[in-house]
């Protein structure tokens, strides 16, 4: 029974190993797969997935004991807090660790260059708009892609007058 609490590997390779695998992921998530997030934020899904994967490697013993996989959690958990917590006390970081809101429509015009750059189709656009009950791009004074992965949109209070 004792044998189930003892290290195998190293405590720091475990920690290194948990900051390496956060970090990738982070930075993947943060730069490459943005529009997938949903309403989750980034940092809560690669938590979620990485615990769960460290759970599962220490209750079906790919490590050989379940402290092992106590320290990869742990770790995992402390570079979400501290990623919280630096977001919340540096702009700077909070900046980093967020996307900012992209600009897709500007005064019922379509950006195509943000768009390309998020990966979206002017009619992925045109069917957030719909679903949010707009048919005429006029009337849209901006629209942009929230660090979520949602599409907010700000009508004109009064639309413009058509030319």
């Amino acid at each position: 029974m004792s044998h189930l609490f003892q290290f195998v590997v190293s405590p720091w390779e475990l920690i290194v190993r948990g900051t390496l695998i956060y970090w990738g992921l982070f930075l993947l998530f943060r730069f490459i797969l943005r529009r997938d997030a949903g309403s989750i934020g980034l940092a809560d899904i690669l938590i979620i997935v990485l615990i769960a994967d460290a759970a599962q490697n220490g209750m079906a013993g790919d490590y050989k004991t379940i402290a092992e996989a106590l320290v990869l959690i742990g770790t995992l958990a402390f570079w979400n807090y501290t990623i919280d917590w630096m977001s919340l006390r540096y702009r700077w970081w909070s900046r980093f660790a967020e996307p900012a809101a992209v600009a897709l429509i500007r005064h019922g015009a379509i950006i195509p260059k943000n768009l390309q750059s998020q990966m979206l189709t002017v009619e992925d656009v045109e069917s957030q708009l719909r679903q949010h009950g707009i048919d005429d791009l006029a009337i849209v004074k901006h629209a942009l892609l929230e660090p979520d992965g949602h599409i907010s949109v700000i009508k004109y209070a009064i639309p413009p007058l058509k030319q």
